[in-house]
């Protein structure tokens, strides 16, 4: 008998990945002694005098933050050494910093998501380590990396809309703590 056409359907989205999706290396590593604990300390030297603003949103997180952050010299250092670590030619895109001392925390559904692939560099300024002070980053709600409350450590993320980050609830415990982290944002250069 005849053929009749197959029956579609309706309404069912399907998911398309692409092979650059599939096999394009995405990086995700921490370099450590990025930097040494002097420019660390002038460099929160430099922050703290440029003030910081409280953000306390329960459901979002609870931090200081300084909006904008210029340090030319600094970021071109760091532009390129993800540059050479991730093969792209990238450009900053934005840069804050962030402070956190006990009781302080950035939840997931906090962070940004961006349409496009960029390169996320969390730079450790911090005077001391403080356990468990960690920054995660989850690709489709499953970690897949854990860059450390590490003084000096560099960690570079490459980034999609599929991955989100959080920091870590500072605890209590670590009375008079304080993590300093100079967040970058960057993208692919025109």
């Amino acid at each position: 008998g005849a053929r009749r056409p197959a029956a579609l359907a309706l309404g069912l989205v399907l998911s398309v990945t692409t092979l650059d999706e599939l096999f394009v290396s995405r990086i995700a590593v921490s370099v450590p002694g990025a930097v040494d604990g002097a420019l660390a300390a002038a460099l929160r030297g430099r922050l703290e005098r440029a003030g910081y603003t409280r953000y306390a949103l329960r459901d979002r997180g609870s931090y200081d933050v300084r909006a904008h952050v210029d340090e030319p010299e600094l970021f071109g250092a760091l532009i390129r050494i993800a540059s050479e670590l991730t093969g792209r030619a990238l450009v900053l895109a934005e840069a804050r910093a962030l402070r956190m001392v006990p009781g302080d925390y950035l939840l997931a559904h906090h962070d940004a998501v961006r349409d496009e692939r960029t390169v996320e560099l969390i730079l450790d300024l911090s005077a001391a380590s403080v356990p468990g002070a960690e920054v995660h980053y989850r690709r489709r709600g499953k970690p897949f990396f854990r860059a450390p409350s590490a003084p000096g450590v560099l960690s570079i993320v490459e980034r999609d809309p599929d991955v989100l980050c959080n920091h870590t609830y500072v605890s209590k415990l670590h009375a008079g703590a304080s993590i300093v982290r100079l967040v970058m944002l960057l993208r692919d250069a025109m």
